[in-house]
């Protein structure tokens, strides 16, 4: 079963990689007429994807990270011979800046229950990204014939979604505020808000993992976490700056 799982990783490659006009689509901003594709470049202002590191350096220190949120799996049987399963998804990246989305098994060997345990992940900005909105990203995973799964488990950063019979779908609805309109609102800590309070965004709302940088607050560490978000306050607990890092 080992060398099925990775016989699998290694078909999701080429299924991503045949697929690259799709999923790259949904993973970066448009490119503008007679621009050179690639990477997107966003503002390094914060961390180490600043300006004065060189193209090499930037290219080094690219990882794969699960995106944010996964908000769909379906799992497709092929009418056709060879009649394969696909198992196909779509997420939220927490910004711009992420691409190639793909599937992974999260672990080698026989699942106990049967169910294949996959993650969507994607290459994650070297640099800090403004808060601009989610992106949406997808990607496909597809399965031998005959495989023994009777179903399949997705994970991203935040979530989870299951199917758990094949063919079969599921979806998940994200709530969370994607603060690209938290600037100039008040920052509200957990319980010092009631819900649709006007020009302030309650903790309850964002993201599960959340910095705030206060005035007095010093910034201890060196880590770096692209599906973070981090926010920096004035006195008075307005939000001034919002990105993810």
């Amino acid at each position: 079963m080992n060398s099925m799982l990775g016989r699998y990783a290694a078909f999701a490659m080429v299924a991503a990689m045949q697929a690259g006009a799709v999923t790259l689509a949904y993973g970066q901003p448009p490119v503008a007429p007679g621009a050179a594709a690639g990477p997107p470049q966003n503002r390094g202002d914060y961390g180490p994807g600043s300006p004065a590191e060189g193209p090499g350096d930037a290219a080094s220190a690219s990882v794969d990270l699960p995106v944010l949120y996964v908000t769909s799996v379906e799992i497709l049987r092929a009418t056709a011979d060879p009649k394969i399963d696909v198992v196909s998804v779509t997420g939220l990246a927490a910004s711009e800046g992420w691409y190639f989305p793909q599937l992974v098994p999260t672990y080698a060997g026989k699942p106990f229950d049967n169910v294949l345990d996959l993650q969507l992940i994607a290459t994650a900005p070297v640099q800090s990204q403004l808060a601009g909105g989610f992106v949406p990203v997808s990607a496909v995973f597809p399965l031998e014939p005959g495989h023994p799964f009777k179903g399949v488990r997705v994970r991203a950063a935040d979530n989870a979604i299951s199917v758990l019979q094949v063919p079969g779908s599921n979806r998940s609805a994200v709530q969370a505020n994607d603060c690209k309109d938290c600037l100039g609102k008040r920052f509200a800590p957990a319980g010092q808000a009631q819900p649709g309070e006007q020009g302030v965004v309650r903790q309850e709302d964002l993201p599960k993992v959340l910095r705030v940088i206060r005035p007095s607050d010093g910034i201890r560490g060196a880590d770096q976490d692209p599906d973070r978000l981090t926010l920096i306050t004035d006195d008075n607990g307005i939000i001034v700056e919002a990105f993810w890092e």
